[in-house]
């Protein structure tokens, strides 16, 4: 419980408020997938240790994940490179996090399993497109396609996995579309990444990844290094506002998603509904903000994080006004009220 808990408050405190809130059925399950991801992510990335190391240690740890192998880890090396504590613990309690996964039915550890082959084969290619990326050789994707696969490989299948641990465990014969569900839960993790890509345009393009797609870029009659410089905003806007409008719409999907659960599911209603709301709120940031200033974060801080948590809490028994929290939100360009 110190991983599910300690642990993941410190290395997530954003997913660990959407944790936090879920029924006890489905809270250690998606708590331990999202740690195991975290643990992966952290692997991925550690620039400090070569690429080919990476991608060993990140392909040794999906093995035992998918239980292919009961081969030991040590990510000592790893660990000690971390600048954060906690992700050095993470790295250091890799076992026990393990052995969490014996201790759930067999549905549960392939559903875990699953969603972490996808992540991690999301992770790998990351590290193998921009194996030589730097500040002076900024590597992009090429089309709309590479973005939204990778959206899908590290985000769109959580809400996929997310979606057969609810059916599974909190209503497993209820009357729903099953199939349009799944497709909105998608959608709804893609939005969430979409709006993480175009909030950190700055820092990526510094680490050498642009993940705006080439062939949009060239329409604009821009290169991926033009990015570094704020001169070039102005010819950036409109296909950024595009992705930004494709980001919104992933996350309308979510909010049909969120409000077709159903009624008594409430716990999981809040859980999908805040960071959907936060992230509509921060798309209404980086439409007005510089969005290639590396000097600032445009961000919903942590105020106005607890405004939109009270307010859909005070909304809850109020059907409608709760399903209009998205709709008067994107009138109002997603700033909060």
């Amino acid at each position: 419980m110190d991983l599910l808990g300690a642990l993941l408050k410190q290395v997530s405190r954003s997913f660990y408020l959407t944790l936090r809130i879920l029924p006890p059925a489905i809270r250690p399950q998606i708590g331990l997938a999202y740690l195991l991801a975290r643990t992966t992510d952290t692997i991925a990335d550690t620039g400090i240790v070569s690429v080919e190391k990476r991608l060993s240690a990140l392909n040794a740890l999906r093995e035992r994940i998918l239980g292919t192998t009961a081969a030991p880890l040590d990510f000592g090396e790893l660990a000690r490179q971390q600048g954060l504590p906690a992700e050095r613990v993470l790295l250091e309690r890799c076992e026990e996090a393990l052995s969490l996964l014996s201790t759930f039915s067999a549905d549960d550890q392939q559903r875990i399993r699953d969603v972490l082959k996808t992540i991690t084969s999301g992770q790998e290619l990351d590290l193998q497109r921009f194996a030589r990326a730097s500040e002076q050789n900024i590597i992009a994707l090429a089309t709309d396609y590479e973005l939204d696969d990778y959206t899908y490989r590290v985000a769109g299948c959580v809400g996929e996995f997310w979606t057969h641990m609810c059916r599974g465990h909190l209503f497993p014969v209820a009357p729903l579309d099953e199939k349009k569900l799944i497709e909105n839960g998608i959608r709804f993790g893609k939005g969430l990444q979409l709006v993480n890509i175009l909030r950190d345009l700055p820092k990526d393009l510094r680490q050498g990844r642009c993940y705006l797609p080439v062939e949009r870029l060239n329409e604009a009659g821009l290169k991926p290094h033009d990015l570094l410089s704020l001169e070039n905003e102005t010819r950036l806007r409109p296909m950024y506002n595009e992705l930004l409008d494709l980001a919104e719409a992933h996350l309308a999907a979510g909010w049909k998603y969120t409000n077709s659960l159903p009624r008594n599911c409430l716990r999981v209603g809040l859980a999908c509904a805040w960071p959907i709301l936060i992230g509509q709120d921060t798309i209404g940031k980086l439409r007005t903000g510089r969005v290639l200033d590396a000097s600032q974060r445009i961000k919903t801080n942590r105020s106005e994080v607890r405004g939109i948590i009270i307010r859909s809490i005070l909304l809850l028994p109020f059907r409608l006004r709760w399903q209009n929290q998205f709709i008067i939100r994107a009138e109002k360009g997603g700033k909060s009220d």
